[in-house]
């Protein structure tokens, strides 16, 4: 199942009316680590008013939000909206509030809240990740210049490359092209070579 998410630490900052609104986004895959993050930025900016948080992990089945001491239901729960919304998953986002002296009002801390998580959001760098196989193939070495362009020409990357007697070579596919790869490689070596499927895995790749 491909999801979409961000592993680059990133971070945002807003102001409205004298308040600033820092936002930071964490990759996490699991609620502990989410909850480690939190306490990390708790840590960081504690002299701040406010940490709110939100956070989707466990590919979106574990989702938690806090106010933090804001009015219940103007900070946390508009963040994991922006979240879920985006589509994007396995990250936390904590968004810290100097206070600027000004009421906000509880629709004014809404799309503070909102704005702000939103904007750690665009600026971020975000992954899909595709459904794929790690694969192995065992090979004379006469053999490794054409499999390692049977292997570019079907979009894997080359993982490790094993010499002993023979060579073994470890590579990854993305699982539309592992069909066509095989036919491939059949018919280059007349089926006397066999890809192994060691694993199912998820590659990442960079959206444009």
């Amino acid at each position: 199942m491909s999801y979409q998410t961000v592993f680059k630490r990133n971070e945002s900052e807003y102001v409205e009316k004298r308040s600033r609104f820092i936002a930071t986004l964490c990759h996490c895959e699991t609620e502990d680590e989410a909850n480690t993050f939190v306490k990390e930025m708790k840590a960081k900016y504690w002299d701040a008013r406010h940490n709110v948080y939100a956070y989707s992990v466990e590919g979106g089945r574990m989702c938690r939000f806090s106010d933090d001491g804001e009015p219940h239901g103007t900070a946390g729960k508009p963040m994991l909206d922006c979240i879920q919304g985006s589509g994007i998953t396995n990250i936390a986002v904590v968004v810290t509030r100097y206070f600027g002296g000004i009421l906000l009002g509880t629709g004014g801390l809404v799309r503070a809240y909102s704005k702000a998580t939103q904007d750690v959001l665009n600026s971020a760098e975000v992954y899909l990740m595709l459904p794929g196989t790690a694969c192995e193939i065992v090979c004379e070495y006469y053999d490794l210049t054409l499999i390692q362009k049977l292997i570019e020409n079907c979009d894997g990357e080359i993982k490790n490359t094993e010499y002993t007697d023979k060579i073994t070579i470890s590579f990854i596919l993305k699982d539309e092209f592992c069909d066509d790869f095989k036919e491939k490689l059949r018919e280059t070596f007349s089926a006397r070579l066999k890809m192994e499927e060691k694993s199912k895995i998820l590659l990442p790749f960079l959206k444009k």
